[in-house]
């Protein structure tokens, strides 16, 4: 198998293993996808393209991300989300030792009642590095292009 064929579904069981984890409630492994030394943004494609800094959801190591999960799991006050996330479209490259790559997503909720609607679509932007563990996320930007926004963004995308 060609190397390139290896990185691509190291790649892809990164990201499917990240989503997995968020879709079926399993977000104490959240912070495990990223290095101790991370960005996690959540931000608008037009703050992105006019160089906003203003993101929805800010996280800047793997503290920030730990303290997210117990907010999510013992503070907040909330209807629990029913995702489902679906990826297509990744593409990636090497630079400087790590992966830039960029996958498109689309999340889709399920409230308490059974309604199912898109909830966010929009495009990961990661910076993945190789660790001893494996491949981690050193940077994941969410991207959204929906524009309204729930009054409920509390969970990772």
């Amino acid at each position: 198998m060609s190397e390139d064929l290896m990185l691509r579904l190291e790649l892809l069981s990164l990201q499917d293993r990240y989503v997995a984890a968020i879709d079926n409630d399993r977000i104490e492994e959240w912070p495990g996808f990223f290095t101790e030394e991370c960005l996690y943004e959540i931000v608008s494609r037009e703050n992105e393209e006019a160089g906003l800094p203003a993101p929805l959801i800010h996280c800047d190591s793997g503290g920030m991300l730990r303290d997210r999960v117990l907010s999510l799991r013992h503070a907040n006050i909330y209807e629990r989300p029913a995702y489902r996330h679906m990826l297509s479209g990744m593409e990636w490259r090497e630079e400087g030792g790590e992966y830039a790559v960029s996958t498109s997503y689309v999340v889709v909720n399920t409230s308490i009642e059974g309604a199912s609607t898109i909830y966010q679509a929009g495009r990961y932007l990661d910076r993945v590095v190789r660790t001893e563990g494996g491949l981690r996320f050193r940077e994941k930007r969410c991207i959204y292009d929906t524009l309204r926004v729930q009054t409920l963004l509390a969970f990772p995308i």
